[in-house]
């Protein structure tokens, strides 16, 4: 029997720092050194697969095939994630965040209500957000609800937008909660159609300069880290100006905002990275709304 090619190859430093600079030119990913073991592993799986036998072949592998460098990219930036995967934050949405935005926007014919989900990987982040906003508006009849969920990956987005997860992806949400917005079937656990029909799902790269209109939360929770510092900023610049003075960005519970030329404001408790752009009327609500400062 032939031993499978992929078994014996070894990448070498120079073919992981070309293949790094190809991602880098192309889609401004970096897989920086604190990576590096999670890098080499998949690209040694995507090796095995596609039935490559060196490093050589791989770079004229993705080289030629805008398709195989697609499904490449797909397999080291999708991640394993689960409903409701920070539910420190999701609490905050529903119970703190969203009533403060309702107060401060109660007046406003129509009264709308935006927020992104910046990298929604394969669509769990987009769908807790649209349970939370059901929770803390009661399904939100009074309100035009949309939320904007991107990710560079079309492989994850097909998968999002079929709305269909299995049961540990669940695992964070309490029973009665998968009762009300999901229908079970024997493949698994089927989003209902009115929590899908509150979600937009679009392919993008986050440094491509699209227009999405103003916005009351962002979500980029696990995703900047991807970035050079250079696009760090450029990025979070573009999210700052999108959002509606008083509006909330998100990040993940391991990230921090620090030195960024933006006056966000920190709004943190306990495991949440949440910050606020800061209007003079919005901080007056807010801090009524919040009673007691940060969340």
């Amino acid at each position: 029997m032939t031993a499978n090619p992929a078994t014996t190859v070894r990448l070498s430093e120079s073919e992981l720092d070309e293949i790094r600079t190809l991602i880098e030119q192309r889609s401004a990913i970096l897989f920086d050194a604190s990576r590096e073991r999670f890098f080499s592993t998949r690209l040694l799986d995507f090796i095995e697969e596609k039935h490559l036998a060196s490093g050589t072949d791989l770079l004229r592998h993705i080289k030629s095939s805008s398709i195989e460098y697609e499904s490449l990219l797909e397999q080291l930036l999708t991640q394993e994630t689960s409903f409701f995967r920070y539910p420190a934050v999701y609490e905050a949405l529903e119970k703190r965040i969203v009533p403060e935005i309702e107060e401060r926007k109660f007046w406003e014919n129509p009264r709308v209500l935006r927020i992104w989900s910046a990298g929604c990987s394969t669509g769990e982040e987009p769908y807790s957000i649209a349970i939370s906003l059901c929770e803390a508006l009661k399904f939100g009849e009074a309100w035009e609800v949309e939320v904007l969920a991107t990710d560079i990956s079309r492989r994850a987005l097909r998968h999002a937008e079929r709305g269909l997860f299995r049961n540990r992806t669940l695992q964070n949400l309490d029973p009665q909660k998968v009762d009300v917005y999901f229908s079970e079937s024997k493949h698994g656990y089927q989003v209902r159609p009115r929590i899908r029909k509150m979600i937009s799902f679009a392919q993008m790269n986050l440094i491509e300069p699209v227009y999405v209109g103003k916005l009351d939360c962002i979500f980029c929770m696990n995703v900047l880290m991807y970035f050079s510092e250079e696009r760090r900023r450029a990025i979070l610049q573009r999210f700052y100006d999108a959002l509606e003075p008083g509006g909330y960005f998100f990040l993940g519970h391991s990230e921090t905002l620090s030195n960024v030329p933006m006056k966000f404001e920190s709004v943190v408790r306990g495991d949440c990275r949440i910050y606020r752009k800061p209007a003079a009327v919005a901080a007056q609500i807010a801090s009524k709304s919040l009673a007691g400062g940060s969340l």
